[in-house]
């Protein structure tokens, strides 16, 4: 006899989400819409929503889009002394297992696993008999070693024990999942994805305020525009792109007919030294522009001709800015750390890979980015805009609807 829910039944699924962002609340809105899935959110922080200091920008921000229109959510109070996701006791939230018992779900899904809000759900045996799916977007691309990583992996092994099943975001996270132990059965691919249609929505409206952009920064319309777009932090290894570049600079000096330019678009911790980098090529070859908030991301993708990031060490998952370039038919560079590298970036045609750190492959990559020019790089952009479109929200969404079909049958 069937386990299933009964004919005409909607499944209902509980979602617990650090906090709300720009990248997944959309695709909330879609499920909501799209699907015969009842869902609710269970926040665990309010940043994003309020005006919060962000530790890696380095300042207070608010996302300037809605992210809490379209589905079912709560938040569950915090009562950590230290609210965040920067470490273990960030998200304390001693109500949220009465709170998501009282909405009694037939599934629930975890966005993680590393603090203490979910070490105290998974180990509550009143949610034994209710299955469990993990969503994160870990990888073995970068591996360390040691004493400390080997106890992590035996106790992340045991704690995966607990999962019904696993929706791994592409081809290296699923191989971390198996990695840890989860069983090729129970691994279901749910493509990573952002909001496609609203980085494709008024494309050459974007692009005019891009040129116009370009004009005012004093940039040649002629120049091949590398743009590094996120936070200036150690790992996203900013400091390698403008050693890399300079490089290039150099290599490419005597061609007066293509020049080319750096742009960065970001805030953090590393601004003050990427500008001494940058030095006496500042406002001329290279700018280092602000920080720009969700409405004004289409325009900056469009601002360049390619999208590079340099990322190296631990801590780099995915990389979603890739999946919002490609949507602006933007090829990309990327190091061999970064998560989406296996599935997105196919080299001498979406864009290149490079080996993590070194910044001689950088520069490798992207002069053979700066020798297709403008014309050569649109065309490998078309490609990249093809490919993304297959990580949409509808897809992920069909994904899930089948993977919870096959745990709840």
């Amino acid at each position: 006899m069937s386990k299933g829910p009964a004919a005409g039944k909607r499944n209902r699924l509980a979602i617990v989400l650090s906090h709300p962002t720009q990248y997944f609340s959309p695709w909330f809105r879609h499920i909501a819409a799209n699907s015969d899935l009842h869902i609710r959110l269970f926040y665990l922080w309010d940043f994003g929503i309020e005006n919060r200091h962000d530790r890696n920008f380095g300042h207070a921000l608010k996302w300037d889009i809605p992210l809490l229109d379209g589905y079912e959510y709560e938040f569950v109070p915090n009562k950590s002394r230290d609210p965040g996701t920067h470490h273990f006791i960030g998200l304390d939230n001693p109500e949220l297992n009465e709170r998501i018992a009282d909405w009694a779900p037939d599934a629930m899904l975890l966005f993680g696993y590393t603090y203490l809000s979910h070490l105290r759900l998974l180990l509550s045996p009143r949610f034994f008999g209710i299955p469990l799916l993990l969503r994160g977007d870990s990888h073995d691309l970068y591996r360390p070693c040691g004493f400390k990583v080997s106890v992590k992996n035996v106790l992340r092994r045991w704690l995966f024990k607990r999962f019904s099943g696993a929706l791994a975001v592409g081809s290296a996270n699923a191989d971390y999942f198996r990695h840890c132990g989860i069983k090729e059965s129970k691994i279901h691919f749910v493509p990573h994805c952002v909001d496609n249609a609203r980085f494709q929505t008024g494309v050459a409206q974007v692009e005019r305020e891009a040129n116009e952009w370009r004009e005012e920064l004093g940039i040649s319309r002629d120049a091949v525009v590398f743009l590094f777009a996120g936070k200036f932090e150690t790992k996203k290894r900013p400091q390698d792109l403008i050693a890399a570049f300079l490089k290039l600079l150099a290599a490419s000096h005597a061609d007066q007919s293509q020049p080319c330019v750096l742009v960065l678009v970001g805030a953090g911790e590393l601004e003050h030294s990427l500008k001494d980098l940058a030095a006496e090529h500042l406002g001329k070859t290279i700018f280092i522009l602000g920080f720009q908030n969700q409405t004004q991301m289409p325009k900056v993708y469009a601002l360049g001709n390619l999208l590079v990031l340099p990322s190296f060490g631990e801590g780099e998952t995915w990389g979603l800015a890739v999946n919002e370039a490609m949507n602006l038919a933007r090829p990309v560079i990327v190091s061999s750390h970064v998560g989406c590298g296996p599935d997105l970036v196919k080299n001498n045609d979406t864009g290149w890979v490079f080996e993590a750190g070194n910044v001689d492959s950088l520069y490798q990559a992207m002069a053979a980015a700066f020798a297709l020019g403008r014309q050569g790089l649109a065309v490998k952009g078309k490609a990249a805009k093809t490919l993304v479109e297959h990580y949409s929200y509808g897809a992920s969404t069909t994904a899930l609807v089948k993977s919870l079909e096959g745990i709840l049958r």
